[in-house]
Parts: structure tokens; C-alpha cells; sequence
């Protein structure tokens, strides 16, 4: 329903605000914005990035990689040297990706040590069949 008029939304946005499920695909993805993160300073190489992120596997950067270029937040650019190599780089949209999510990963540093404390404390309440 549209909040001001009490009547409810045209289908369009009705679908849109349904569709928007794949932008939250994006954003609560384990990897995507880990690999939008260390793309800020611009292009990337894949071993690069590989290093920069911790516990991600090739496999797995592969298919974030792939994955973030058909949503068009980044471009693969083959460079012709030899030997020849790949880099990433964030598109227009992906830099605005970047810019609204920004704060999250930065909540997110921030209360690391708090999440583990609460945890800690969850499962010595619980025990550890709870935690799962």
C-alpha cells in the first residue's frame, strides 16, 4: 500500500519492491562485498585479490567475480601482455554499491569483538547443542 494515500501500490512497484530481493542477494552475499571492498582503490588483479581476502577459495572467487560482473557492479578487462592477465574493477554503479554499504562493513569491524563476547556468552548459557 501506498503509506501517504492508504491505497495500494501499482503493480510495477509492487514487483520492483519484490525484485529487490536480488540486490539483497548481492549485499548479504559471504563474499560480494568483501570483493567490492578491496576494489575501492581500483582495479584488482585475481591473485590480488585472492591474497586480500581471507579464507575465500579460487572457486569461490571465480563465481563472486562472475557473478558481480553480470549484475554490473564490475568489469573484467583482459590485458593483451604477456603473459597476459585480468584485472576487475568496480563499475559506476558498483562504486555507488561501494559508498551504501561502506558503513555496514564498518559496523562490522567495529563490533567484531562484541559479536564473539555475545556469542561466548550465548553458548557457555546454552551449551554447545544450542549454538547450531
Amino acid at each position: 500500500m501506498d503509506a501517504a494515500q492508504g491505497e495500494p501500490w501499482p503493480a510495477t512497484q509492487s514487483d520492483d519492491a519484490c525484485r529487490t530481493r536480488v540486490v539483497l542477494d548481492i549485499v548479504g552475499d559471504k563474499w560480494s562485498l568483501l570483493v567490492v571492498r578491496h576494489l575501492r582503490e581500483g582495479p584488482r588483479r585475481f591473485t590480488e585479490l585472492k591474497k586480500a581476502i581471507d579464507g575465500i577459495s579460487q572457486r569461490m572467487l571465480t563465481v563472486t567475480l562472475r557473478s558481480l560482473e553480470r549484475d554490473g557492479i564490475l568489469t573484467r578487462t583482459v590485458h593483451g601482455v604477456m603473459p597476459p592477465h585480468v584485472s576487475y574493477e568496480l563499475t559506476e554503479m558498483g562504486i555507488t554499491l561501494r559508498e551504501a554499504t561502506a558503513p555496514l562493513l564498518e559496523w562490522s569491524v567495529a563490533h567484531l569483538a562484541r559479536i564473539d563476547e555475545a556469542r561466548a556468552a550465548y553458548d557457555a548459557r546454552t551449551g554447545p547443542s544450542a549454538a547450531s
